[in-house]
């Protein structure tokens, strides 16, 4: 009897307790107990308004994801909260890193590369973005590029490209558009995992 009167004042807070043990916070389909035994409670992913507020700009691209990419992403999303920023920043953050880099780590690429950037944003050391080594680990290339979004005036109002492009000054800079899609679907599959 107490579990269940837990259940239903803790529910109203938004939180399962199910057959006496927490289950963590509610999910919209979240399961049942059964026969007093802790369900599984999977939390939400985030609302679609706050991923693309302004509906996606343009053609839109999509690349399969290998291992190693798949683990940047979610460093950025990691970095991301680590900063205390919302889910929105983590999508910005994605599709400028898989305009600049697919988001692929990228070290010195000879005659191939854009001066001196590295990494998943592109980021120059000549530039200031830091030291070829910092600007080569995902979460300091990922807290730099989101204090430079922080200094934009309002950049959660911004189109996407228009904030990327505010922060990395690119010569193509509606191309960060095209990535919203995918990067929001990265950020909805991974931010509460």
């Amino acid at each position: 009897m107490t579990s269940i009167i837990r259940k239903s004042v803790l529910g109203v807070a938004g939180l399962a307790f199910a057959g006496g043990v927490f289950a963590g916070p509610i999910a919209a389909h979240a399961d049942t107990a059964v026969a007093g035994k802790p369900v599984a409670v999977q939390a939400d992913k985030p609302d679609s308004g706050k991923l693309i507020p302004h509906g996606v700009q343009g053609a839109q691209s999509k690349i399969s994801l290998n291992d190693e990419q798949t683990a940047n992403a979610k460093a950025i999303i990691a970095a991301t909260k680590k900063a205390g920023l919302p889910e929105r920043a983590a999508v910005i953050s994605i599709a400028t890193s898989l305009q600049e880099s697919k988001l692929e780590n990228l070290g010195h690429l000879g005659d191939r590369n854009d001066h001196d950037s590295l990494g998943l944003f592109q980021q120059r050391p000549s530039s200031g973005w830091g030291t070829p080594e910092q600007i080569t680990d995902p979460e300091y290339a990922t807290l730099a590029f989101e204090k430079g979004l922080k200094q934009v005036d309002g950049w959660q109002d911004m189109p996407l490209t228009e904030a990327a492009q505010t922060v990395q000054v690119s010569a193509y800079p509606d191309a960060y558009a095209q990535w919203e899609k995918q990067a929001a679907h990265i950020v909805a599959q991974h931010w509460n995992s």
